[in-house]
């Protein structure tokens, strides 16, 4: 009876481990692109920058979705500041959504000096200047930062999320 029972506690607790282990990932890199496309749609629409670069850019850096600060900040671009997180202690700014974080990545591309003559030089359809631009910029230390980040547009065929915009 006992041997039984140990048995039944020893599926239990994988059943408990092997739940919550799924949980903790709510994102495939499938299923992170369908619901964050339409958001970097609009914010290409809106400033230019390639929706295939934000989307790349937000996989590369938030595990698509499943990092620590993507899951507690919102923050999917591994932004510094200031967060008000009781869950997690992290020099990672917090975000209200993860729209929010969105928008503020593509607004540091719009203030930082390094990065404001990318939206003269290149279309929203040129993904690869964008990433070798913000690559150049000092965005990332990573030396192999930008192979990854257009390793990841072709792979998942994010460039079909670009469209030539006009802003005029």
């Amino acid at each position: 009876m006992l041997k039984h029972c140990r048995k039944i506690l020893a599926v239990c607790i994988l059943t408990v481990l092997t739940t919550f282990g799924l949980q903790a990932q709510d994102y495939t890199t499938r299923t992170y692109i369908e619901k964050h496309s339409p958001a970097a749609q609009k914010l290409m629409r809106e400033t230019g920058v390639p929706a295939s670069v934000i989307l790349a850019v937000a996989i590369h850096e938030s595990a698509y979705g499943n990092s620590r600060i993507a899951r507690y900040l919102n923050n999917h671009f591994g932004i510094k500041g200031k967060n008000n997180s009781t869950k997690i202690r992290s020099a990672y700014k917090g975000y209200g959504s993860v729209l929010d974080s969105y928008r503020d990545f593509v607004g540091l591309l719009q203030r930082r000096k390094a990065t404001k003559p990318l939206f003269d030089n290149h279309s929203s359809s040129d993904y690869k200047g964008w990433v070798k631009g913000i690559a150049r910029s000092g965005y990332s230390e990573t030396g192999d930062w930008s192979r990854k980040v257009i390793s990841t547009i072709d792979r998942y065929n994010l460039e079909k999320y670009d469209e030539k915009v006009s802003l005029n």
